[in-house]
């Protein structure tokens, strides 16, 4: 991350104009689009429109009438946002950008977007472990600490892989109250954290963001290459001119791929993937997008070709 990057206010303010503004536009300010309502007070029951979320259909009630009925809330105020973000070694990578430039371009522009509506975030980091705990507030000056928190950290050695379960956990017995979870990572982790993400999606309204990059899912004919593992430095050398190991290099990211999104579908958690290649603002939108048409799958619609997956 280059000099100017790593200055908070010069951040803010490159998304503020670049990201934030479009994302205002084209959301027509309708923030919480990115989420679902928080509201426990039930308020009213009426007929169902289309366009309602399925999720608060009362089937009691509709079935006793024979006529889809939901639920309206009144919906809380304030929203208490938590970014759990793994600065662990292997986001140091990406052949575009890198995958922590990119995660912090992501929690800065929806921690601004946010506070901006007087609504709280707070941040857990984790590098080796869990470092860094930062209290939910509001305000721009609040992000601003955020940045210069994540900047200051000192740089990772290469010593142990990635333990999510230790991320998910801390912040399980942390978060007390029903809160908006981003869980910000690229998910190479030592196995067992799906349990922890499950228990914790089950009080809280979790969307788990993958950070990639297009090498990592398959290799192009470079030649002999060295590759070297971001999290211990273990290299090894590779020939990627050979068409086999191209394949079985690419059958193999396929198999983490499809064992990822099962877990997360499993646990009950939305994804928004991003590649570091990708436009920020178009991927959020794309997941908002996706988000809505989920929504009215159960009610005969069907996914448009574009969102059949929220990748490129």
């Amino acid at each position: 991350m280059s000099k100017s990057a790593r200055d908070p206010e010069r951040l803010l303010q490159r998304l503020e104009w670049t990201v934030i503004r479009r994302l205002d536009g084209l959301l027509q300010g309708d923030y919480r689009t990115l989420f679902r309502g928080f509201g426990l007070d039930l308020a009213d029951l009426r007929e169902y429109q289309y366009n309602d979320d399925v999720r608060h259909i009362d089937w009691n009630v509709t079935a006793r009438l024979q006529t889809p009925y939901v639920r309206e809330y009144n919906e809380d105020r304030e929203v208490t946002a938590w970014f759990l973000l793994d600065l662990s070694p292997s986001v140091d990578f990406g052949s575009h950008a890198k995958k922590q430039s990119v995660a912090v371009d992501f929690v800065t522009v929806i921690a601004r977007l946010l506070t901006r509506h007087g609504n709280r975030v707070g941040a857990l980091f984790y590098g080796s472990g869990v470092d860094t705990v930062i209290p939910a507030k509001s305000g721009r000056r609040h992000v601003l600490g955020m940045l210069h928190r994540l900047f200051a950290r000192p740089a990772l050695t290469r010593a142990a892989h990635t333990d999510l379960g230790d991320l998910l956990g801390t912040a399980a017995r942390m978060l007390h109250r029903r809160s908006l979870v981003f869980l910000v990572s690229d998910f190479i982790s030592l196995p067992g954290w799906t349990a922890q993400l499950a228990r914790l999606a089950q009080r809280h309204e979790i969307v788990a963001v993958r950070l990639y990059d297009p090498l990592e899912l398959e290799l192009p004919d470079l030649g002999v290459l060295t590759i070297e593992d971001a999290e211990t430095g273990e290299q090894l050398l590779v020939d990627t001119h050979d068409p086999w190991f191209r394949r079985r290099f690419k059958v193999q990211a396929e198999r983490r791929e499809a064992e990822l999104r099962g877990a997360l579908a499993e646990a009950g958690v939305d994804a928004l993937e991003l590649r570091t290649d990708d436009d920020l603002a178009d991927a959020i939108l794309r997941f908002v997008d996706l988000r809505s048409w989920r929504a009215r799958l159960s009610t005969g619609g069907a996914l448009p070709a574009h969102l059949g997956s929220n990748r490129p």
